[in-house]
């Protein structure tokens, strides 16, 4: 199941206090970016993030999920309608986050 533009726009919503949000389409989903480095994704109208540190610290319940069939396993962010929680999470993770492959 692919996920809904309306979906991607609450998210980029919640988000829309952190400068450099990105994004783009890939396979009917969303990759999330975050000034630069990928943060995440939105995966069947779930928003995903990398399982580093920083996030599993940063969130009081961690639970993994497979965004799709034969990937790796990431972090199921469910407080998406607390949008000091997001911006926190992301601002929590940019440091931990790989440099983007030039």
């Amino acid at each position: 199941m692919a996920s809904s533009k309306e979906y991607l726009g609450f998210i980029l919503g919640q988000l829309s206090e952190l400068e450099g949000i990105t994004y783009r389409a890939m396979m009917g989903e969303f990759i999330i970016y975050y000034r630069g480095k990928i943060i995440g994704g939105i995966y069947d109208d779930r928003l995903l993030v990398k399982p580093i540190k920083a996030a599993i610290s940063y969130m009081p319940t961690v639970l993994y999920e497979l965004p799709y069939e034969g990937a790796k396993e990431m972090l199921l962010v469910d407080e998406v309608d607390n949008r000091d929680f997001l911006i926190g999470l992301f601002n929590a993770m940019y440091e931990e986050l790989p440099a983007p492959k030039p």
